[in-house]
């Protein structure tokens, strides 16, 4: 099984990617890893993370596997339909959303990490802004 590695600040998760169920979404993440960036909380979404990936330059990428309503853990791939494009990691309670509306985000990993820890990391975000992000293939 494929899997992503997300270090945050020297914290590791791991993901299992969802070849099956969001091939295309997978393949572009893949072309575009590893990926250095800031992990920031979401303005508008709930409690949950987000990466802001609008300096790559992704291919078409069809709805796949997609939903507004991730449950924690669940990543999900946004490839800019009609907002900037974005890597979303729900942490709790999530509505993808924007200025814009309601998003519905490609499903591509799903992160194995506790309640507990999506919840502390969601509040470190927003109680101490960005934290540094290296998300890999493993």
């Amino acid at each position: 099984m494929s899997q992503l590695e997300f270090d945050i600040e020297g914290e590791v998760y791991v993901a299992d990617l969802l070849k099956d169920e969001a091939p295309r979404s997978v393949e572009a993440l893949r072309d575009f890893l590893p990926l250095e960036s800031e992990l920031m909380h979401v303005r508008w979404s709930g409690h949950a993370t987000w990466v802001n990936i609008d300096e790559i330059d992704l291919p078409e990428i069809p709805r796949e596997n997609h939903t507004v309503y991730p449950s924690r853990g669940d990543i999900l791939l946004y490839p800019g339909y009609r907002n900037e494009q974005e890597i979303l990691v729900p942490c709790g309670p999530t509505c993808f959303k924007s200025p814009a509306g309601e998003l519905a985000g490609n499903h591509v990993a799903t992160l194995d990490a506790s309640r507990e820890e999506l919840a502390e990391l969601e509040e470190e975000t927003l109680q101490t802004g960005a934290k540094r992000i290296v998300i890999r293939e493993r």
